[in-house]
């Protein structure tokens, strides 16, 4: 023989509300473990379970009433919910059409003109070799962009103030020599060997 298939939590779910609607009473959670496995068949460690999923979907009522919780359903709570829900997703069914139907318009609209035609696959081999040439036009310009006048003007404006930077730096070091050969009397050779100044240093031209 084979083994019986145990029930579905959806069957589940269905048995406990059959249970609260022909009882039409309040139950602790500890008296529906001791009834829904000999009147529905529902194991008592899975009625935790089903009611809550039953309370998750606003299909039963539950309240705490001092330290005790307490469950209930009416039919007409479980119908009124039902409806809710089905009208909630023929909506989402309507607009899902709806953008379906647009995006669809959208579709036909964005491939008119592109039907395959020799006319079409000349333009496309056409588009595809301009597009190849500029790639290379833009490397080879590349190449040649140190010959740019603007380039090369801004180089000339950059080598002329890193000039005057320097001659800049240059004017303080003798200065500081100057004030150092008056003060300590050091020579200025003495102070160049100390401080690693060539000889041959001097302004740039």
């Amino acid at each position: 023989m084979s083994k019986k298939r145990g029930l579905s939590l959806e069957e589940k779910r269905t048995r406990m509300l059959e249970l609260f609607f022909e009882r039409k009473e309040f139950f602790l959670l500890k008296e529906l473990e001791k009834i829904a496995p000999k009147e529905k068949g529902i194991t008592s460690m899975s009625v935790k379970e089903v009611v809550q999923s039953l309370v998750d979907d606003n299909l039963v009522d539950t309240d705490k009433i001092g330290t005790s919780i307490y469950f209930w359903a009416y039919p007409s709570k479980a119908k009124h919910t039902r409806q809710q829900k089905l009208t909630q997703l023929t909506q989402q069914i309507d607009e899902c059409e709806k953008k379906i139907a647009s995006t669809t318009k959208l579709l036909r609209q964005a491939n008119s003109g592109r039907e395959q035609s020799n006319e079409r696959n000349s333009i496309l081999e056409e588009l595809t070799q301009k597009e190849k040439l500029c790639k290379e036009l833009e490397q080879e310009l590349e190449r040649y962009r140190e010959c740019d006048p603007e380039v090369l003007e801004n180089l000339q404006k950059e080598t002329l103030m890193s000039k005057e930077g320097a001659n800049r730096w240059t004017d303080n070091v003798f200065t500081i020599k100057s004030w150092c050969e008056r003060k300590f009397g050091l020579e200025k050779k003495m102070m160049d060997k100390s401080f690693g100044i060539p000889e041959d240093f001097d302004y740039v031209e």
